[in-house]
C-alpha cells in the first residue's frame, strides 16, 4: 500500500508524536518510508517550508525531502482532471494565487489516483466542499487521516 501525505497530517505527526516519546512509533514510521509505502508531493514540502512554524516538521522535511519528489506528466494531467470540476476550482483560493502560497490539495490527491495509494489528511468530510476528501470522493481515490493509516497498519502502542 502507498500511502501519500498531506501537510496536515505530517504537521500533527511531528507535533504530536514526539520522537523520543514515541519512538517505536517512529521506527515503523521510518521501515514504511525507507520501503516506499509512504510519500508526499514537492507541493507539500514547499507548503512546509513556506508557512509551518513547527520547526520539527521544517527540519524533518529536510532530512527526509526524497519523500516529496515533482509531480509526473501523469499526475499533472490528472490535476487537470480536478480543475475541470469547476466547484474544485475552489481548492486554490483566491488569496494563495495573490500570495503565491503553494497549493498542495491537488497534487497529493493525483499522486494517489496515480499510484493507486490512499491520501492521509486530517481534513475530514464536508457536503457540498472543496476538500480532500470530497475531491477523493468525486474521483474514487480512498483516503483516511492518521489514526486511520495507524489503524490500517494494524499499529498499536
Amino acid at each position: 500500500m502507498i500511502y501519500v501525505f498531506d501537510n496536515s497530517s505530517l504537521r500533527v505527526l511531528c507535533e504530536s508524536y514526539y520522537p523520543q516519546r514515541f519512538p517505536t512509533l517512529w521506527e515503523k514510521f521510518d521501515v514504511l518510508v525507507s520501503g516506499g509505502q509512504i510519500t508526499s508531493v514537492r507541493e507539500v514540502y514547499n507548503e512546509i517550508m513556506k508557512w509551518n512554524p513547527n520547526r520539527r516538521l521544517v527540519q524533518w522535511a529536510q532530512n527526509n525531502k526524497q519523500l516529496f519528489p515533482p509531480s509526473t506528466p501523469e499526475e499533472l494531467d490528472f490535476v487537470k482532471q480536478i480543475f475541470s470540476v469547476p466547484h474544485f476550482q475552489t481548492l486554490i483560493e483566491h488569496k494563495k494565487i495573490l500570495q503565491g502560497t503553494p497549493v498542495a490539495d491537488p497534487f497529493v490527491i493525483a499522486k494517489a489516483k496515480i499510484e493507486n495509494g490512499v491520501v492521509v489528511t486530517q481534513e475530514t468530510f464536508k457536503d457540498n466542499a472543496a476538500r480532500i476528501p470530497n475531491v477523493c470522493k468525486h474521483f474514487s481515490v480512498e483516503y483516511t487521516d492518521l489514526e486511520g493509516f495507524m489503524e490500517g497498519e494494524g499499529w498499536k502502542f
